[in-house]
């Protein structure tokens, strides 16, 4: 006989004709489970058959009634026959809920596999691409149809949210514009002009400074900062309207979100764009020429007798060509992101970080279309 002694508790162990019979003592409850538990590990039968008497048992929870289930379980899968005798029906009651929300835990993750893990999440990224590409060029197609729907039924545009939304994303967008061109000009000249001193060649920076902003710095630089300032706008209105659950109201009331929100900001912002970039590309060569003027001694006659000779009035339109398409690329973006925006403020800064990051990257990768393609054709 094997016999160990708890404080208020027993874990008896009898050889029997039909087994070992282990008799449970005193009280199995939740404060005598951290003693009891290194006891009933140390009681492990050898025998195939084993009797738990819980006939001595003074009281039982939970805690108690899960050591002699997790006991059972153990010698069971080892291939012994484990049966309980002398449980009262509540203690019974108590084992077999605890077996019955018996969770088993699973098993250890195996080590990550360092390739696996980076083509796991580049095909994610990839997947996850596709189908926002998937859903813009949708929501393109929504656009282009409100677009057309419009003017052959002007009556549907809104001309006083037009006028707003040209109000905010053109006017009020010129003094940010015009500082950015002007200093944009004063850096090209002061750089073209250091750089081609070299060569005795410094009246050739105004070509530079021309065609520089003419083709190409004048309307991307407008359209950067028009795609993080009204494309985040944009993103950030219609979303705050999404969380505030007025967008569902427009539809409940019978109105269209894409011919109310969406298309007054679309076509306000193709229609400015181009004076923008017109302002965008005066301030740029009014850079160029005060540095020209104080850094070559150049008048501004001269300056303006030099630009007439460098630059064509295809270089103008050039630029001027590109401005609508990329006004409707940052406006599609930011009206798409902003009814893309979930019922949290969370969701609402993460959709307009993401329409400026695609409204730029968009914009830079169209722009280097359309330079190869007027290369192309000679412009």
């Amino acid at each position: 006989m094997a016999v160990a002694r708890l404080d208020d508790g027993w874990i008896q162990a009898k050889q029997t004709d039909g087994g070992l019979e282990l008799r449970l003592r005193g009280s199995w409850t939740t404060l005598d489970v951290g003693q009891i538990e290194p006891l009933l590990n140390q009681s492990t039968p050898q025998d195939q058959r084993v009797v738990l008497n819980l006939q001595e048992i003074s009281a039982l929870d939970t805690a108690g009634a899960w050591l002699i289930h997790r006991a059972r379980q153990q010698w069971s899968s080892g291939g012994r026959q484990v049966r309980l005798e002398g449980a009262s029906q509540a203690y019974r009651a108590l084992l077999e809920a605890v077996a019955k929300h018996d969770v088993q835990c699973p098993p250890a993750p195996k080590p990550a596999n360092p390739v696996g893990a980076v083509a796991r999440k580049l095909g994610e990224a990839t997947v996850g691409a596709c189908a926002a590409a998937r859903d813009l060029v949708s929501f393109l197609g929504l656009t282009v149809i409100a677009t057309f729907r419009s003017i052959i039924n002007p009556r549907r545009i809104r001309f006083v949210a037009l006028i707003s939304q040209m109000e905010q994303t053109g006017l009020n967008a010129l003094p940010i514009v015009g500082l950015i061109s002007f200093l944009v000009g004063v850096v090209l000249a002061y750089q073209g002009a250091d750089q081609l001193a070299r060569f005795g060649a410094q009246i050739f920076m105004v070509n530079l400074v021309a065609i520089g902003v003419l083709r190409e710095m004048g309307i991307l630089l407008t359209a950067i900062i028009v795609a993080g300032r009204s494309g985040s706008a944009f993103t950030a209105q219609i979303g705050t309207m999404k969380v505030n659950e007025e967008i569902d109201a427009l539809r409940t009331i019978g109105l269209d979100p894409i011919d109310v929100l969406v298309m007054p900001r679309v076509l306000g912002l193709v229609l400015v764009m181009p004076l923008l970039t017109f302002y965008a590309a005066l301030m740029g060569l009014l850079g160029g020429a005060v540095m020209a003027t104080v850094a070559l001694d150049m008048s501004l006659i001269q300056f303006a007798r030099q630009l007439q000779d460098a630059v064509q009035v295809t270089d103008f339109w050039v630029g001027m060509i590109k401005a609508p398409f990329f006004a409707f690329v940052i406006a599609l973006v930011g009206c798409y992101e902003g009814l893309q925006v979930s019922r949290s403020a969370e969701s609402v800064g993460r959709q307009t970080t993401r329409s400026v990051v695609e409204s730029i990257f968009l914009v830079i990768v169209l722009d280097a279309m359309l330079s190869v393609f007027f290369s192309v054709i000679g412009l």
